[in-house]
Order: C-alpha cells, then structure tokens, then sequence
C-alpha cells in the first residue's frame, strides 16, 4: 500500500468502498478508492445525536446514507475520471443508476469544459435489473430544514417560511463564521453539520489530479437530507430561483450551466427519487423555483434586517476571518450581479451603504458588466441571473435620475441599449410568479399569495 502511487492517467478504477453511520455520535463515514489505492474517508457529522433508529426509519436512513455516498463520491471520481465505477459493498438499481449518472454528467459539465474533457458515455454506474419497492411513508413531523448560505435568497426563505408559520431549523454545512453570523441573526434553531473531505484528496491535486468545478448543491442537498431523516422531519428546503436552470452559452459548445445542481432538472430528479425510494412523505423543494432572480432580489428588499449581515460574494467565503468586516470584495460577478438586481429595488443609499461603494459608476468593472449582459461575452460560470434580467434592471436605471450618470448605466444607454428592442427590456414579465415548482400544495397557495403582496 505505501508504494501506491497517484497517477492520474493510469488509474483504471473508482471504488465506492463503503459508508456508514454512528447512531451514538452522528458521525458518517464515506469511504473511497482508486484502484488498490489508500482508502478516502470523508466524515459527516450531523449534530443531535444519540440518535434512535429503528424499523423503516433506519431502513430509511442506510438508504439515505448509500446516496449521499455516490453524489459525494464525485468529488473524489473527477481527480481522475477513470473509465470503471465499482461498488465493493452494496448493489443498486437501474433508477439510482441513472440519477447518479445524470447527476455526475451534468453537474461536471463545467469541469469538463474548463479541462478539455468529454465525458458523455463514460460515466457508468454498475446496477442490477429488476423492480425496486417504493418507499414507505416514515410519519415525518411537520418541520423544515432550511438551507442557509449567507446571502439573499436563503434568507428570502427564511422570511417567508416565518410568516406563514412554518416551523423551520436553518441548516448549513462546514464552518463559515459568516453563515453562522446570518444564521443567529434569524432567531430561528440552527442545525451546523460538520464534513472533512479525504486529506489526500489534497496530496492528489497537487500531484496534477484533474480539478474544478462540482456540483456541491447535489452534495448539500444529500446531507440534508440524511439530516432531517436523522431529526424526523417531513422537509428540505433550499432556495434556488429559476434563473439557475439557465446555463453560459458558449460558442462551439452550446450551454453549460455553472448551477445545474441548483437548476429545475436537478430539483425534480432528486426530488422524486427521494420520495420513491428513500422516504415517501420526505420532501425536498427550493421554495424560490417560481421566482425570477430580480423577483427574489425586490423580495429581500422588504426588510433591512439582514443588510448589515448578508453576503453573496464567493470570494470571502474561503478567506474569512472571524468578524467579517467587508463583506463584498465588490470586483466578482456575484457582486457586480447582486448590485445590479437590488438597484432597481432599493434606495441608492441604502445600497451603497450595503457595498461600501457603488460599483455601477467604476468603469473598470465594464468587462465584468459586460458578461452579465452577455454583450460580446458569454454569462459568467457564476450563481448570477440570466442576461435578460441583467439587461432589463440596467435598462430600469437608466430611466432614472438617480443612476442614468453613473458610468456604466450611461454606457449601456450610449452604446447597448439601441441594439435592443423595448420588449427584450421590461422588468415587469421578469417579476411574475411561474408555477414551475415542486412546493407542498398546502403551503404553495399561501405562499404565492404571500410573495405577490
């Protein structure tokens, strides 16, 4: 074992070795291989226990716990892709054969676009014929585990869940001390799970294992789910708008969509399949899929509680201390885009008082403007909104006195706007409600007629 090696090209083989979970300590373990390879363990820990798991309920969660296995098996599978998946110690069927296959596909489109990489009919998961038997119904209590990541849509969640009663716990994974800070901020019950990637994943990348983008809302969305069956709730909830099924288009490639684990596909494939196979009365739905990202944008608007506390801005997350004192790096496009979508919305002030500055009269913050309108680029591999929304919130500020001299907003109107039609540019076909979603019937009506007030 200790002359393995990692040779990236070499390696014939991915072993999903074994998982498995302490009741005693809520501790997971999920275990990986290349080849003869050292053993990958990575640990979950989902706070709350001991845990009593008896009957269907722990039935329910072996069968959670053997899917977050294979989702968060991707992130170890892309430092080589090799062309053999192996399952040492359980089998599964065609139906989880063919989520996993949709969901490693699709969610490492990006990372196989940045890398060169083709990986269409290569990613096959071993599985046997024949029927599986639906899941039972586990008597879940009524109550929601609420994905929070720090930023505005979680926290548009949060609020509307709070008005309309919905008991709710906000949950989030790993250790940032600025989704902590937004979570104590709610007042709500919090549930913080650990996770401890494989140490030598890190060895592997520096020894030129492939690297880039997964989809970690497949993963987050796995662990949440063994979470609530863990807690013995009926719900988990995320917050991912409509925008996010939309991809970059790229030219010679066609789309690919930086969020496609945040996007409708995704939803309604992991969705469903929970509900067959893991728990019938457990149901995962992103609360915002009827929304637009400007719809989500003039939602948070309505209360000024998070605005000291908030942040969409991916470039702090790796790199924050413990008291955050800028929260905006106001340069990546999720700063450009989150600017951009609560300007037609808020008062300049109170948004300039969000950023530090205002990031729509620096004009070298064009290029980055630029992609967001997908005006002779392509949309950034960012969680930012479509290039119509960010087209039509640009259009509403130029009509205004307020922001029409500011240096971008009077470029657009100078040189963008007049090679786009009227129609292409109205806000008001952005805002409106879709009925696109996989939302509980009991609590859609009252939350439509809550987002629409």
């Amino acid at each position: 074992m200790s002359e393995w090696k990692f040779r990236r090209d070499a390696i014939a083989a991915f072993r999903f070795v074994r998982c498995g979970l302490d009741p005693r300590t809520g501790v997971a373990q999920l275990v990986y291989a290349f080849d003869d390879g050292p053993e990958l363990v990575e640990t979950v820990t989902v706070p709350g226990a001991p845990f009593v798991l008896e009957g269907e309920r722990a039935a329910a969660v072996e069968r959670a716990l053997r899917l977050l296995h294979l989702i968060a098996g991707v992130s170890y599978y892309k430092a080589a892709v090799p062309g053999e998946i192996r399952l040492d110690a359980y089998t599964i069927d065609a139906d989880t054969a063919a989520l996993l296959e949709t969901v490693y596909l699709n969610g490492l489109g990006e990372f196989a676009y940045r890398n060169g990489l083709d990986l269409h009919g290569r990613i096959r998961f071993p599985h046997e014929g024949g029927e599986s038997t639906a899941a039972p119904a586990l008597g879940l209590r009524e109550h929601a585990l609420v994905a929070i990541g720090g930023g505005k849509d979680s926290l548009v969640s949060i609020e509307a869940l709070r008005a309309l009663g919905v008991g709710q716990t906000v949950s989030w994974i790993g250790g940032s001390q600025l989704i902590r800070a937004c979570a104590d901020r709610t007042g709500l019950p919090t549930l913080n799970i650990g996770r401890a990637l494989a140490p030598q994943l890190f060895d592997y990348n520096r020894e030129g294992a492939w690297n880039g983008h997964i989809p970690v809302t497949a993963v987050n969305s796995a662990i949440l789910v063994l979470a609530a069956l863990l807690q013995g709730v009926d719900q988990v909830v995320f917050s991912n708008e409509r925008s996010a099924s939309y991809g970059s288009l790229i030219e010679g490639t066609g789309e690919v969509n930086h969020q496609w684990s945040k996007g409708w596909a995704f939803e309604t494939a992991f969705g469903e399949h929970i509900e067959r196979h893991v728990a019938a009365d457990l149901h995962y739905y992103s609360l915002l899929r009827p929304l637009s990202e400007l719809a989500v944008a003039r939602q948070f608007t309505r209360t000024d509680r998070y605005d000291a506390h908030f942040s969409s801005c991916n470039r702090n997350f790796h790199i924050l201390g413990e008291r955050p004192v800028n929260r905006w790096c106001g340069v990546c496009p999720k700063c450009q885009f989150v600017f951009l979508a609560l300007a037609p919305f808020m008062s300049k002030p109170r948004l300039v008082g969000i950023f530090g500055r205002n990031l729509l009269d620096d004009a070298a913050q064009t290029a980055g403007y630029d992609a967001l309108l997908e005006f002779r680029d392509h949309k950034p591999f960012e969680c930012v909104g479509e290039g119509r929304e960010s087209r039509a919130a640009m259009a509403a500020l130029a009509a205004r006195p307020e922001w029409r001299e500011d240096a971008l907003v009077k470029r657009f109107a100078r040189e963008i706007r007049p090679q786009l039609s009227d129609d292409d540019l109205r806000i008001e076909p952005l805002l409106v409600i879709d009925d696109e979603q996989r939302i509980p019937p009991r609590l859609w009506e009252r939350l439509r007629a809550h987002l629409a007030a």
